[in-house]
């Protein structure tokens, strides 16, 4: 289990570079071992949290009654909270990563040069990773088994509301590395809560630590941004958008909302502003509104939108910018899918975005001039998530634009090198 620290910020930096350096010593073997070893040791960790489902479910009542105790939120309690079906989805989750395409040692590309030198771009892991999380201890099993897969270490560092459940599950994942003689050291978990933990990593422990991953609220995000000293995968907020354009399928458009918004309020993929063209706003914004609404979402809506909707609160200018994370969503007309791209990219943290028509042209257009990570066609933006593309989950979305963007899964946890073979060519 995690513990907080009584120990002095010199005794903290010794340990952080402990682990900094063992997570590098296991990075050489880690690279080099075969797919079907890698892939063993995933499936076993698989069968060793469905062994210890209770131990995991002990944990997390341990959490979640912290959690009430230090008042968190609604959405962060969601978040926190493990049951047998979320366990059986990361049980699930891990199992679909063994079975992913190994990236490692893929051949990206190839080409002959003619002087006669063949050249390959090859996948190469990408080296030492941090994962810094708060809340959610199905990330401690998501970002192990995903980094693995790649031949990356990893080292994670959970927030002390979910210490107890994410040390339950990264023991699963040891046992599973120790099964097929594998490096422990292959994905740690720090062991103290204590913040300077944290600031260690963001120093790059001595240059043992390559990327830097956060997932978590907007400071946290914020505050690795500012002082990380290694490159950073992370989108700051998840503030997405879902357009109903004038050629929505009404009936399509509700159902959309509702799964959008409502689903599970707390993840990052979850819609915070609803835009409805203001050509369809007597026929759509009262069906639409009304679907929300006894879901149990709390409306807030522009003048326009409060004189078709009544019932709703009044929007100000923060809700174009906030992200809820909870079961609230912001509303207002647009004229078209001009006025949906023109307020999306004035307020939007591209993330997520999604248009609900049947008019390819406003399809077409809405995808070309919208910048954001993950833009989706008559679909819920629930969808913004590494699992349900297929990657076997992820390690979290970024809205970066270098390297990687969208979900980062194993795929993207891999760099390159270039393989040259001669036949005794000099350069002249």
């Amino acid at each position: 289990m995690l513990t907080k620290a009584e120990t002095s910020g010199q005794d903290i930096a010794q340990l952080m570079a402990r682990i900094g350096r063992d997570a590098r010593a296991a990075a050489r073997p880690l690279a080099i071992a075969s797919t079907d070893r890698k892939n063993a040791a995933l499936r076993a960790m698989a069968d060793a949290i469905i062994a210890n489902e209770g131990r995991i479910l002990e944990a997390n009542a341990i959490d979640l009654a912290n959690g009430v105790e230090a008042k968190l939120t609604p959405a962060m309690m969601d978040r926190l909270k493990l049951d047998p079906s979320r366990i059986s989805a990361i049980v699930q989750g891990i199992r679909e990563i063994a079975e992913l395409k190994d990236p490692v040692g893929e051949v990206i590309a190839a080409w002959d040069r003619p002087n006669g030198l063949k050249i390959e771009r090859v996948r190469t892991p990408l080296g030492v990773i941090g994962v810094i999380f708060e809340s959610r201890p199905n990330v401690t099993a998501d970002a192990g088994a995903l980094c693995f897969k790649a031949g990356n270490p990893v080292i994670l560092r959970a927030g002390s509301d979910s210490a107890n459940s994410s040390a339950a599950i990264h023991a699963c994942l040891v046992e599973g590395l120790k099964r097929e003689g594998l490096p422990e050291a292959a994905i740690q978990l720090v062991p103290v809560t204590d913040r300077a933990a944290v600031g260690e990593m963001l120093r790059g422990l001595d240059g043992n630590l390559d990327v830097i991953v956060p997932r978590g609220g907007k400071s946290l995000v914020a505050r690795v941004q500012s002082e990380a000293r290694v490159p950073v995968f992370a989108h700051l907020e998840g503030i997405c958008h879902l357009y109903i354009d004038r050629s929505a399928d009404l009936d399509m458009a509700v159902k959309i909302a509702v799964n959008a918004k409502m689903r599970r309020t707390g993840i990052c993929g979850a819609a915070e502003t609803l835009l409805v063209d203001r050509a369809v706003a007597a026929t759509h914004v009262v069906p639409i509104l009304d679907a929300l609404s006894k879901a149990g979402c709390e409306i807030r809506a522009s003048a326009e939108v409060r004189s078709l909707y009544p019932q709703a609160n009044v929007a100000t200018e923060a809700d174009w910018t906030t992200e809820y994370l909870d079961a609230i969503i912001s509303v207002t007309l647009v004229d078209g899918v001009g006025g949906a791209i023109e307020h999306i990219e004035t307020h939007s943290s591209h993330h997520t975005e999604a248009i609900v028509a049947e008019d390819p042209v406003a399809v077409e257009r809405f995808f070309a001039e919208i910048d954001s990570a993950i833009l989706l066609h008559n679909a819920s933006t629930q969808f913004a998530d590494g699992g349900e593309f297929g990657f076997g989950g992820e390690i979290g979305i970024s809205t970066d634009r270098l390297h990687a963007r969208g979900p980062v899964g194993a795929e993207q946890l891999t760099s390159f090198k270039y393989a040259i073979r001669g036949k005794g060519q000099t350069r002249p």
